[in-house]
């Protein structure tokens, strides 16, 4: 079910990003230096489906590293409380096969 409904959602916008880019194949001309500082000021001729198509690109991949270096302390947590699950796991383990030596009793009679 999950592969039909990307296949649903992704081949339509496939199809918008090529019907996209074979309209927009006329040439414009990009240059890294528009003021000129640098005194190389060369401008490069390309189609402006490539100049969208890379900007989109750049976009997702800076936004996902930013993403990526935000969360990084919620995977932090996530790996030290992974860590002390499996110490808790062990100890409660070890505690079961000595029978219960050291496990503290409880009550249950008021």
């Amino acid at each position: 079910m999950k592969g039909f409904l990307k296949l649903l959602v992704l081949l339509p916008l496939a199809a918008l990003a090529t019907i996209f880019a074979v309209i927009n194949r006329e040439a414009v001309l990009v240059t890294f230096d528009p003021l000129e500082w640098t005194g190389l000021g060369q401008a490069v001729s390309i189609p402006l489906f490539v100049v969208i198509f890379a900007s989109l690109a750049v976009g997702v991949v800076l936004g996902g590293s930013a993403v990526w270096l935000a969360q990084g302390r919620h995977r932090k947590a996530a790996r030290s409380s992974a860590r002390e699950a499996a110490r808790q796991r062990e100890e409660l383990e070890r505690l079961r096969a000595d029978g219960g030596a050291g496990l503290p009793v409880v009550s249950t009679l008021r």
